[in-house]
Formats: structure tokens, C-alpha cells, sequence
């Protein structure tokens, strides 16, 4: 069976490569013209991971024509990491990042002010999965001691999460090694191959090694239930996340994003998996569309069904950063949660 690599190198490779020099133009080319009376806004959104099924979103609001309902133009572009995606953000290369909210976080610690604009998933729709060769001696994060422990990147949400469900049971981040397995292919190759005992990461990675017997899940945050076990509350995650400068500057095309992007959420909830996977581009299924079907279905608890950020997650978020993130750590008494994120879009969406 075709393994991630085939959906990965199809999907990110092609946009990337065809995008990357118009996405280095400095976001002000594009972005000063948004809310202007003439012409269509044009936008540039970076999705870290645009085939991941936590971001599925980004893409099945392109494949709706709810951008191009709306009335702006949306170039979709993908980083493999959600941290590489905040530096484009940052650099001014995009407008937007569909990505972890716990980045407006990090950035306010550094001084900088982005908010999420539009909350589409209410926890990480990450798993922690335990390699089939290693499932007699992990059974939980208890028995993270002395292990190899796959996480997207070093700084990346899966790093901190994977540091606070150790440290809940007494294991510092120096009694285990940590692991850049990246997603798809690499993680499931890291599995595999020993390279680590276990790892965090999303569908259809999980789905895929599942199904190749390569591992099991250990800790299921893609649920409300499973979420509130592992972390004690609501971890909000996807969203899509932008500089407030702009926002301030062009609300009029702010809005417009989140219209489409509430109209998307609002579908996902009255369709099923099969619905939203055949809307999604054929070579995200890896060569397995029953597969992909089923990453779907299992991680579709996680979306939010009207775009709004869920009661008490911010206050979750920060405590997982404020204890494991030297840099949020050091100002975790004066970050303003109220200005990580904004409703006002989303309720005048309708």
C-alpha cells in the first residue's frame, strides 16, 4: 500500500514549489490592497501541513468556492511545520497561518501581537502513539523514562505537549530523548525502524500506522474526552491565526476569510467522513481512499462547529506553554489572552 510519502510529496512538494518565490514578496504587496473598493482581495495563507487532517479545513474551503463566494482570492501555500509557518507569518511572506492557536501565544511573549481570527478545532487532534515493537514497555506517560519519543519539531505544540503529559508524571524532559520525526513518512519510517518508542502526531499518520500494525494509539487527543483525560481541559488548536496589524487594517477582508471559514465548519457538521473526503484532492488519500476516510472520521470530533473558541482552552493553553516554554514561562503572569484571539469576526459571520 502507498505510504504517506506518495500524498506528502504530491501534495506539499507541487504547492510549495510552484508558490514559494511569489510567497517570498513581502505580505504588503498583497495585503495593503484588501479592503480597497476596487478589484478582489488577494490573500496568502500558509497551512503547516496542508494535507494533515487537523488543517483539512484550509483546503475544503477552497475546494467549497466559499473564498471565491466571498469575494477574495486565496493562494494556499504549506509548511511541514507549524513553527516554520509562524516565521513566514512573522516575516510578512503571508497574510495568514492555518495553525496551532498556541503560536499567538509564543509570539506575545516575544513582543508581538498576532491573534487567532477563527478557532476550528477545540483540542490538538494529535495522538500519542507507541510503536508496536515497544508496546509491552510503554503503556502510558509513565513509562516515558529512558524512551525515544517522536515530536513534530523541538518547539513545536507536539513538543510541548509531549513535556507536559511527561511531567504530569513526574518525568522531566531530560529523562527521555527527544526526536524530530516530522509527519507522514518520517514518522512512520521512525517508527518502523526503532528509530523512536513512541510519538505524537496527527491523521493520517495515525490511521496509516494503525492499519500497517507499526503501533497503537497510547494517548487519544483527537476527542473532548480523551483531551480533558490527558491535559485537564480543552486545548484549542487549529485555527487560523493572523498579524493584528492587518487584521486592524483590513477588516473588511478578515471577515471575509471567516465567513467562508465558518460556512466550512458549519458543512463538516452535517456531512460525513465520505462526504468530506471526497471533496478533498484524490492524492491526499495516499493510495488508500477507505484509509483516508477513516482519518477523517476519527478525527472530525476535533472541529469546532461554528468557528468560536471554546470556553477555558486559552487558560489550558497558557498553562501548558507557562510551564514547559522558556519563553512564555518567563512572562506567563502578563500575557493578555484577550488579545491572542478575537470572536468578532466569527459572530458576524452568521
Amino acid at each position: 500500500m502507498p505510504r504517506t510519502s506518495t500524498r506528502l510529496a504530491a501534495a506539499a512538494l507541487a504547492l510549495v514549489t510552484a508558490s514559494s518565490l511569489a510567497a517570498c514578496r513581502s505580505s504588503s504587496a498583497d495585503g495593503d490592497a484588501g479592503d480597497q473598493a476596487s478589484g478582489t482581495p488577494k490573500v496568502k495563507i500558509m497551512v503547516g501541513g496542508i494535507d494533515k487532517v487537523i488543517y483539512l479545513p484550509a483546503m475544503l474551503t477552497q475546494r467549497l468556492g466559499y473564498f471565491k463566494d466571498q469575494g477574495v482570492d486565496v493562494q494556499l501555500l504549506t509548511e511541514p511545520s507549524g513553527a516554520t509557518a509562524e516565521n513566514v507569518l512573522v516575516a510578512g511572506q503571508v497574510q495568514g497561518v492555518v495553525g496551532f492557536y498556541d503560536h499567538t501565544i509564543t509570539l506575545q511573549a516575544q513582543d508581538k501581537c498576532i491573534e487567532s481570527v477563527v478557532q476550528l478545532a477545540k483540542v490538538p487532534g494529535e495522538a500519542e502513539v507507541v510503536s508496536t515493537k515497544s508496546a509491552g514497555s510503554v503503556s502510558g506517560p509513565q513509562d516515558f523514562h529512558g524512551k525515544k519519543l517522536g515530536v513534530t519539531s523541538p518547539g513545536s505544540s507536539t513538543d510541548y505537549l509531549t513535556q507536559y503529559l511527561a511531567k504530569k508524571q513526574g518525568i522531566d524532559s531530560a529523562d527521555y530523548t527527544t526526536v524530530t520525526a516530522g509527519a507522514g513518512s518520517t514518522f512512520l519510517s521512525a517508527l518502523q525502524n526503532g528509530g523512536i518508542d513512541a510519538g505524537m502526531t496527527t491523521d493520517p499518520t495515525i490511521a496509516t500506522a494503525v492499519e500497517n500494525g507499526d503501533g497503537k494509539v497510547l494517548l487519544d487527543m483527537r476527542t473532548e474526552e480523551g483531551t480533558r483525560k490527558a491535559l485537564g481541559g480543552l486545548y484549542p488548536a487549529a485555527s487560523m491565526y493572523m498579524d493584528c496589524a492587518y487584521v486592524k487594517q483590513n477588516p473588511e477582508t478578515v471577515q471575509k476569510l471567516v465567513s467562508a471559514f465558518v460556512q466550512t465548519m458549519k458543512w463538516i457538521g452535517s456531512h460525513d467522513a465520505a462526504d468530506i473526503a471526497a471533496k478533498m484532492p484524490k492524492d491526499y488519500n495516499g493510495g488508500n481512499p477507505k484509509l483516508y476516510e477513516q482519518s477523517i472520521q476519527d478525527s472530525s470530533p476535533m472541529f469546532t462547529p461554528d468557528g468560536k473558541m471554546p470556553e477555558g482552552g486559552p487558560e489550558t493553553v497558557l498553562d501548558v506553554l507557562g510551564t514547559f516554554s522558556d519563553t512564555v514561562k518567563a512572562k506567563k503572569d502578563s500575557i493578555d489572552l484577550g488579545k491572542t484571539y478575537t470572536t468578532d469576526f466569527v459572530d458576524q459571520a452568521g
